[in-house]
C-alpha cells in the first residue's frame, strides 16, 4: 500500500465502525447487550409469529363462527314469518348461542363510528359480515369492553342487534401467553445479570489495582473469579513482585553508589578546609558544591519517581506543603502567591510530590522576580498552576525541556546553575501518580506549569 493512500472500508467494516461509536464501552454494559439482545430479539419473533398465525387465526375462526349463527338467526326470522316477535329467535340464541338478539323496529342503522387504530377483532369481524352476509351492517367493537354489538339491516324499517361476549369472537386470552413469556424472560435476565455481576467484579477489581500500581498507591488484591479472571490476576502479582524486587535492588545498589561518591566529595570538602583561603580554593569549593548539587539531581533523576520509589501514598494536607514552598521562595526574595480552592487533603506520596513542587518553583523562582501558585482540588483532580513573570519558553521547545539534561540556555539564564533535571523528575512524579504536566503562557507574561493529578 502506498503511504498516504486512503483506506476502503467494505460496507461491512463501515457498519461496524458505526455501531463501534454508539455501542457502550464498559465490559459490564457489553455484556449485559449480549445476553439482553438475543432473549429481545428471540421474544419479538415468538410473539410476532404467535400474533400473526395463531392469534389472528383463532380470531378470524371465532369471528367466522358468530358470523354463521347472525347469518342462521336471519335466515330463521325470514323463513318464519309467524315469528314476527322474535321471541323463539331470542330464545333459540340466549339458550343455544349464547346471543342476545332483539329486533328493532321503524329505525335504521347508526351512523359508522370512529374505527380503533389497531383492533384485529374490527378488521376481522368485518370481513367475515360482507362475506357470509353481504347486508349493511354497523358494528361496535370498543363501546362496551365485554361484548360486541352488530347490528344488521333486513330491511327498510328493521334491524337487527346482536349482542354477543367479546370472548366468542376474539382470542382474548393470548395476552397470558405474552405475560407468562416477558415475565419468565425478566426472571431469567435478573438472575443472570446477578451471575454478570459476580463475573465482573473481578475483572474491575485486578483494573482498580493495576490503576493503583500505576499510581504508587498500595491496594490489597486477591485473584477470585473465573479460572482465565484467575490467571491474569496471577500475572499481575507476579509482575508486581517483579517490579517491586527490581525497584528494590535498584535502590540498593544506587544508595551504595551515592555512598561512596558523597565519601569522596566529603574528603575533598576536608581537603579543601586544611588548604586554606584563597581564590583557587574558593573556586574548587564552587566547583565540589556544585559536584554535590548534581549528583543528587542525577541520583534522584535515576531512583525514579523522585527519589522516593518505596514511598506510600497517604492522604496530605496539600496547604501545608504550598505554604512551605511558598515560605521557601520568599526567603530567596521572590514575591509568591498562594491560592487554594476546594479541599486541601490529597492522596499522594508526600516526599515525591514536595519534590515535584519544589523542582517547579525553584524553576519560576531561577527565571522570574513574582512567583503565583494556585491550587484547584473541587474535583477529584487536582489541578495546580505555578506562574512566573520570567521569559517564558517558546511553544515549540515546551516539550523538549522536559527530556533530561536538557537546558534552554538561550531562552533562560546562562548564570544559573542545574543539571536539567528538574522538570524532567517534576513529569516523573506527576505521571507516577497517573497525572502529568503541561507548559503554557502565564498570566503574568512568563511560564505556567500546569500538573493535573488524580487525587
Amino acid at each position: 500500500m502506498k503511504i498516504g493512500a486512503t483506506l476502503k472500508y467494505s460496507p461491512l467494516d463501515r457498519a461496524a465502525r458505526w455501531f463501534g461509536r454508539y455501542l457502550p464501552k464498559g465490559l459490564y454494559a457489553r455484556a449485559l447487550i449480549i445476553i439482553i439482545a438475543p432473549v429481545i430479539l428471540l421474544q419479538s419473533v415468538v410473539a410476532y409469529v404467535f400474533m400473526e398465525r395463531h392469534y389472528e387465526l383463532v380470531t378470524r375462526r371465532l369471528s367466522s363462527a358468530v358470523t354463521a349463527d347472525i347469518a342462521a338467526l336471519i335466515d330463521i326470522y325470514e323463513s318464519y314469518p309467524q315469528d314476527r316477535n322474535a321471541n323463539t329467535i331470542s330464545r333459540i340464541a340466549s339458550e343455544r348461542l349464547q346471543l342476545d338478539v332483539d329486533i328493532l323496529r321503524n329505525t335504521d342503522l347508526p351512523p359508522p363510528g370512529p374505527k380503533p387504530f389497531f383492533d384485529i377483532l374490527d378488521e376481522t369481524l368485518s370481513n367475515e359480515l360482507r362475506r357470509q352476509i353481504d347486508r349493511p351492517y354497523w358494528i361496535d367493537t370498543v363501546g362496551r369492553s365485554s361484548y360486541v354489538e352488530v347490528r344488521v339491516k333486513l330491511d327498510q324499517s328493521n334491524v337487527m342487534r346482536v349482542l354477543a361476549r367479546r370472548s366468542q369472537a376474539y382470542a382474548s386470552n393470548s395476552h397470558i401467553f405474552l405475560v407468562w413469556m416477558g415475565g419468565s424472560s425478566f426472571v431469567l435476565l435478573g438472575i443472570a445479570i446477578l451471575f454478570l455481576r459476580n463475573q465482573i467484579r473481578p475483572i474491575l477489581r485486578l483494573a482498580e489495582a493495576a490503576e493503583a500500581l500505576g499510581k504508587g498507591r498500595e491496594i490489597e488484591f486477591r485473584p477470585r473469579g473465573a479460572r482465565e479472571v484467575r490467571q491474569a490476576g496471577h500475572a499481575f502479582l507476579e509482575m508486581k513482585r517483579r517490579i517491586e524486587r527490581n525497584i528494590e535492588q535498584r535502590t540498593t545498589m544506587l544508595n551504595g553508589v551515592s555512598h561512596d561518591l558523597r565519601t569522596i566529595l566529603t574528603r575533598f570538602k576536608l581537603s579543601l578546609v586544611f588548604l586554606g583561603q584563597s581564590p583557587e580554593v574558593e573556586d574548587l569549593k564552587r566547583d565540589v558544591d556544585e559536584m554535590s548539587r548534581m549528583l543528587e539531581g542525577y541520583l534522584a533523576f535515576a531512583r525514579g519517581e523522585g527519589g522516593d520509589a518505596g514511598e506510600q501514598a497517604v492522604e496530605t494536607d496539600l496547604r501545608q506543603l504550598l505554604e512551605e514552598v511558598q515560605s521557601d521562595a520568599e526567603r530567596q526574595g521572590h514575591v509568591t502567591e498562594l491560592e487554594i480552592i476546594g479541599d486541601p487533603m490529597i492522596t499522594v506520596r508526600p516526599d515525591a510530590f514536595r519534590r515535584l513542587l519544589f523542582n517547579l518553583v525553584s524553576n519560576a523562582a531561577r527565571h522570574g522576580d513574582r512567583i503565583e501558585i494556585t491550587a484547584n482540588h473541587e474535583t477529584r483532580w487536582l489541578t495546580l498552576h505555578v506562574d512566573d513573570d520570567g521569559p517564558g519558553i517558546p511553544p515549540e521547545l515546551r516539550e523538549e525541556v522536559f527530556k533530561p539534561f536538557v537546558r534552554l540556555d538561550e531562552a533562560r539564564n546562562q548564570d544559573e546553575g542545574g543539571s536539567g533535571l528538574g522538570l524532567a523528575i517534576a513529569r516523573d512524579v506527576a505521571r507516577s501518580h497517573g497525572g502529568d504536566i503541561v507548559l503554557g503562557d502565564s498570566p503574568l507574561g512568563g511560564l505556567r506549569a500546569t500538573v493535573r493529578l488524580p487525587a
